[in-house]
């Protein structure tokens, strides 16, 4: 038994550090990520929302520290009660989007390692199994330092995780592991591989027959009740097939699609803002110098947002910007790129440079 715990004691520390470093290195796509289960088709907690990203900023960090206190053998009772709370958490949660089909990723290795629903919760169950061993034989978790160096130790874990997050929310990922990192083309991102098998989707379709809602097949429409009125159409996905890494990549403005042409030019720099009623006012201020520095030196300045017209209009004004601002998914938006705003360089369609605004200067052009 004792063996056994030193072995789960080894294992549970060291996947708890890798999970929290890694979602540490981005945690502002953890926080996307935790607005995905409090919104209201999955948890229906909407009111955290607003406090994802300093929620995600805790769980991280009480990861790491967590790890980092159970390899020592910090104060082991506080220790084992927290990591029981947190995985019974987690497992809950793994098995609640996985039956449900609600969330499609948990996040648990952020960017570096994408586990399906199922995965995420048979992941968290095995981690659970050691914990409880853990849990049952404290007795043999015995601590390798003093008392005083074991609780520096942790303090410094702490310390150096808060620094790490500050550095990643006011420049960038210290390792990008998105679909969108330097040196990727967008358009071979997109491409669809020749025999590369097609998602599987099952048609259904709604109709109000009578004043009430029926579902019927593809095969049922050749048969429909007289007076039948369509109500909405419901996919369900049978099986995934091949998904590009990049995808909903679109440049459009007022219903003109630019996607190819600006994929196509030599010298583009988006400047993106998935929502400007999120962007950082410092920020947006500092754009217009920006691009008109980028369009002397031959470059098309495109505004990338999801934003609506009257939000574009109202901060176009408020901070005299004059380039345009095109349409593009939210989502997609955010996966590019983390700060609000930020600067995005391409050339013919390859990422050459990224920044966080608070680095535009240093913007590779």
């Amino acid at each position: 038994m004792k063996y056994l715990v030193h072995l789960s004691r080894l294992i549970v520390g060291v996947l708890f550090i890798i999970s929290g470093l890694i979602k540490l290195n981005d945690p502002t796509g953890f926080s996307f990520k935790l607005e995905e289960y409090f919104s209201e088709s999955v948890l229906n907690i909407p009111a955290l929302v607003p406090y994802a990203l300093a929620i995600a900023l805790f769980v991280v960090i009480f990861e790491v520290v967590l790890g980092v206190a159970l390899l020592i053998g910090f104060k082991p009772k506080w220790t084992m009660w927290s990591l029981l709370l947190m995985i019974v958490f987690f497992t809950f949660l793994t098995f609640y989007s996985a039956y449900f089909n609600k969330v499609t990723d948990c996040g648990c290795f952020g960017d570096a390692l994408k586990l399906t629903p199922w995965q995420s919760f048979y992941k968290d169950v095995v981690l659970l199994f050691f914990i409880l061993i853990l849990f049952f034989n404290q007795k043999h978790i015995n601590s390798l330092l003093p008392p005083m160096p074991s609780a520096l130790t942790v303090f410094i874990s702490y310390s150096l995780c808060l620094f790490m997050g500050y550095w990643v929310l006011n420049h960038l990922p210290l390792k990008d592991f998105r679909a969108y990192k330097i040196g990727t083309n967008i358009q071979k991102g997109m491409e669809f591989p020749e025999g590369a098998p097609r998602s599987v989707y099952e048609m259904n379709f709604v109709y109000k027959v009578n004043g009430k809602e029926q579902n019927f097949g593809e095969k049922d429409l050749m048969s429909l009740p007289a007076g039948a009125e369509f109500v909405r159409r419901e996919d369900k996905l049978i099986s995934q097939g091949y998904v590009p890494p990049i995808h909903d990549f679109t440049i459009e403005l007022d219903g003109q699609d630019f996607t190819q042409e600006m994929l196509n030019a030599p010298k583009v720099v988006m400047l993106i803002s998935y929502d400007l009623n999120k962007a950082n006012p410092e920020g947006l201020s500092k754009l217009e110098a920006f691009s008109k520095k980028a369009q002397a030196q031959g470059y098309k300045v495109l505004g990338m947002t999801a934003s609506g017209i009257e939000d574009i209009a109202k901060y176009r004004k408020e901070h005299k910007i004059t380039f345009d601002y095109y349409f593009c998914d939210a989502t997609t938006l955010k996966t590019i790129e983390r700060g609000n705003p930020s600067i995005v360089v391409l050339h013919k369609g390859t990422i050459i440079d990224k920044k966080h605004w608070n680095d535009i200067e240093d913007v590779n052009l």
